[in-house]
């Protein structure tokens, strides 16, 4: 049901880019397998506008729409049917299969790229690709646009302008339909609940990255096969590098861990954070600061809805953080006077969230015209607001190496919004229940 879904879906999404497009060849690919090292590849992950467009997950793959006054078609290259290939690396589709099976009227084989694509740009008016994404799909593009110009004697013309065409795929990705919107549902489940057993497993003297170890278990568990991003599990100190990846250290009794973790399901992103103790009980200290982190998160939330701009949320969530320092005496001066210095970067430092979707930092503009955007309908977007405290002239020793994230997963929708991670625990007290449960 699904997989008809998805197909149905991508055939729609066809029609809709086709009729946001003046005549002329749109031209997307996907990526390529990867080398680790050797001859191991990474495991592979196909471009999502390609896979948006498609459905198509196989690698080294062309998606071509051609658009005319009166017809549209749309085509898929690929790899072609190869059984000693199939014996090593799995079943390929290959091009009568992929035609038939993701609704294309034509598909050919990936060996025939190069000459049919110079018949395809003959008398095209405009090229639409992803300019400037990749310099090999540039020099390919610019190869068969001087094949097609050295047919110009013979009354054959070449496209004459090039758009780059995620400036309408990004916008037609931002806004999720309710097929997209099941997806993200069942990621942001699996993710809660991979998150809890985090909790309910960790205890002093693991490493990070065991903890790790328990979040992937739980999403391969529930049916998500890869993580959407670089887990971070990061104790102590390390809860103040906004991007730690090592997940090596040692989890020590009194010291706060901050997991940022997400999983991936039919391609889509989940994208939950949550700090807890390591012993199960937040000092006061770390209590403190966590609830101010807690409020600034529930003032962000507040401005997610129709009608607010994008940047309301942060704006909101900045104003109960600096206030919050100010109130622990790490700040001086009037909060107006921190916002307008910006002394409130030494403890927050990054925005508030950011789109999500098949990328966990998903594509669309955050400005329009120069404006921050309007929250629309449909949009999905991380609140994520954190409080880092490094050791500092200004900081009390008893406040050193605190660093707090809280980031949710939040669905505009008609009247407000939905809080697609709201299964994971947040509050101090639902969090040491949760923990103590788990010894």
């Amino acid at each position: 049901m699904q997989h008809t879904q998805l197909i149905e879906t991508c055939i729609q999404r066809r029609a809709q880019l086709a009729q946001q497009l003046a005549p002329g060849i749109v031209i997307i690919p996907t990526t390529q397998e990867i080398i680790r090292n050797a001859d191991t590849t990474y495991p592979f992950r196909f471009d999502s506008s390609f896979y948006y467009l498609t459905g198509f997950s196989e690698p080294d793959a062309v998606f071509v729409q051609i658009i005319g006054e009166q017809r549209v078609e749309n085509i898929l290259f690929c790899r072609p049917k190869d059984q000693e290939r199939e014996i090593w690396d799995g079943f390929r589709f290959g091009p009568a299969a992929a035609a038939s099976t993701f609704g294309f009227d034509a598909a050919y084989s990936l060996d025939e790229l190069d000459s049919r694509m110079v018949e395809l740009l003959k008398n095209q008016p405009r090229i639409y690709y992803p300019l400037a994404k990749e310099m090999r799909w540039d020099r390919q593009i610019n190869r068969w646009l001087t094949n097609v110009r050295s047919l110009v004697r013979t009354g054959i013309s070449a496209p004459t302008t090039v758009v780059d065409v995620r400036s309408v795929v990004d916008e037609m990705r931002l806004i999720k339909n309710d097929f997209e919107v099941g997806i993200l549902r069942q990621a942001a489940s699996i993710n809660a609940q991979a998150h809890i057993r985090a909790m309910q497993f960790t205890k002093p003297d693991q490493f990070e990255y065991q903890v790790e170890a328990e979040i992937l278990h739980d999403y391969y568990r529930q049916g998500s096969r890869f993580p959407a991003y670089g887990s971070i599990v990061a104790s102590g100190p390390n809860a103040c590098v906004l991007h730690y990846g090592e997940n090596n250290g040692v989890l020590r009794d009194g010291d706060l861990l901050l997991i940022d973790a997400g999983c991936e399901l039919h391609g889509y992103a989940s994208d939950i954070t949550r700090t807890f103790p390591v012993n199960g009980r937040f000092s006061s200290e770390q209590k403190a600061v966590y609830e101010i982190t807690l409020a600034a998160q529930y003032a962000a939330l507040a401005q997610c809805a129709p009608g607010k701009t994008w940047n309301a949320p942060h704006d909101a969530a900045t104003r109960v953080l600096a206030q919050g320092m100010i109130d622990l005496g790490l700040l001086k001066g009037t909060l107006d006077e921190v916002i307008e210095t910006e002394s409130y970067r030494q403890f927050y430092m990054h925005r508030t969230g950011h789109w999500m979707g098949l990328d966990v930092h998903d594509v669309g503009a955050y400005k329009v015209d120069g404006q921050w955007r309007e929250l629309k309908a449909g949009m999905v977007l991380t609140v994520e607001p954190g409080f880092y405290i490094r050791p500092a002239a200004n900081v009390p020793k008893a406040f050193e190496h605190i660093g707090i994230r809280i980031e949710d997963d939040v669905l505009i929708n008609a009247t407000g919004h939905e809080n697609l991670t709201a299964a994971c625990p947040k509050t101090v007290a639902d969090i040491e229940a949760v923990m103590a449960a788990g010894k």
